[in-house]
């Protein structure tokens, strides 16, 4: 038996979201987080960040459900701990056994004021926010919903050796932007439900790019942390472009060009491969109808298809899925189908999310 990642979430600094959402500390609050299980096993163990914090996180207590069981969180042995500014702590084991696509009810305790927030801004789930210490409670009523997941980067499992472990790693595409919350729809999501061995953990960041820190680090500085870290990791699952290519362009400046992303993909190819791992990379997906001002160019797409054509024919990958084909528009191929459309032109709704899941070849992500 060894442990692996039975769910994972990439976290972002707060500092660098005021743009996009309001981040948040607390103190005197208790935060219930539903986490998704990607895989089972004999037991688990959670993950708490504060890797962007400023301040020490002080957990007063903390705790997990699933079903009817019930569990103290605890580090060392004790009930309450601190997580250093900058650092992670990996809880201690709890026998607990969990199903793949169970959720763990996870609470958290902050009795002191935080800080601006370690989290992930857009994971397609909701927080619950009360007063006082709720970590024992069977109800939170009254609880402020937020979509967001805070403190949380894992959840690990204890599950047979050899099993297959992959990392979606990538964009809002994976992390579930425009399908609907709280009903885990995101691509990542459908595609466990293919996989009869084995899984896949969801690191996409929306809004993350391939090559320029702007939301998170982007794709080659956040690697060896968010995809060689993970334990068991034998696959990675590549999404990464549209911000690239999109995002530049509402401040007005020019998207990625063709030659910087294919060195990008091969370079994630390069280090995938020293480090043992398998890469499988989808296709950058169509983003021409956006309703965000600046965001689709004659620049960016052409650079887009271009490298889409570049993906499908390399050698560079141990394997390619083809998003851009599963969910474009047959008669405008630079739009999304608007029948996968969330209704921005730039998100995929929960069919759209199938049709990426559909796309890849379960056989790519065996050892």
């Amino acid at each position: 038996m060894i442990w692996t990642a039975g769910f994972r979430s990439a976290v972002i600094s707060p500092y660098e979201q005021v743009k996009l959402n309001e981040p948040r500390g607390f103190a005197d609050r208790t935060v219930r987080q539903v986490l998704h299980l990607a895989g089972g096993g004999q037991a688990v163990r959670v993950r708490l960040t504060n890797l962007y914090g400023r301040t020490a996180l002080t957990v007063g207590a903390a705790s997990v459900f699933t079903g009817q069981r019930h569990a103290p969180v605890t580090v060392g042995g004790a009930e309450k701990f601190t997580v250093a500014p900058g650092e992670e702590v990996v809880a201690d084991p709890i026998d607990l056994p969990v199903a793949a696509g169970a959720d763990l009810d996870l609470r958290l305790y902050l009795p002191e004021e935080t800080g601006l927030a370690t989290y992930a801004h857009k994971p397609a789930s909701l927080a619950h926010i009360v007063a006082g210490n709720h970590v024992a409670s069977a109800t939170l009523p009254n609880a402020e919903q937020v979509e967001a997941r805070f403190y949380v980067s894992g959840v690990d499992v204890l599950t047979p050796d050899a099993t297959p472990i992959a990392v979606a790693f990538g964009d809002s595409w994976f992390e579930g932007v425009g399908s609907t919350i709280d009903a885990n729809n995101r691509s990542v999501d459908f595609l466990n439900r293919r996989l009869e061995r084995g899984w896949v953990v969801n690191q996409g960041i929306a809004g993350n790019r391939l090559l320029a820190d702007e939301i998170g680090e982007h794709a080659l500085a956040r690697f060896d942390r968010d995809v060689l870290a993970v334990p068991g990791v034998t696959h990675v699952l590549v999404h990464f472009g549209i911000n690239d290519l999109g995002l530049p362009g509402m401040v007005g400046e020019p998207p990625a060009t063709e030659d910087a992303l294919i060195e990008g993909f091969t370079t994630l190819a390069r280090r995938a491969h020293e480090a043992g791992l398998k890469i499988v990379v989808g296709t950058i997906g169509p983003f021409a109808g956006a309703i965000y001002p600046g965001i689709s160019t004659p620049e960016g797409l052409a650079a887009r298809r271009a490298v889409n054509d570049w993906i499908r024919t390399t050698d560079v990958f141990d394997g390619v899925f083809d998003v851009a084909g599963a969910v474009e528009n047959p008669a405008a191929p630079d739009y999304i189908n608007p029948v996968l459309d969330s209704g921005d032109g730039m998100h995929l709704n929960d069919d759209g999310a199938r049709a990426i899941a559909d796309a890849v070849d379960l056989a790519s992500l065996a050892r």
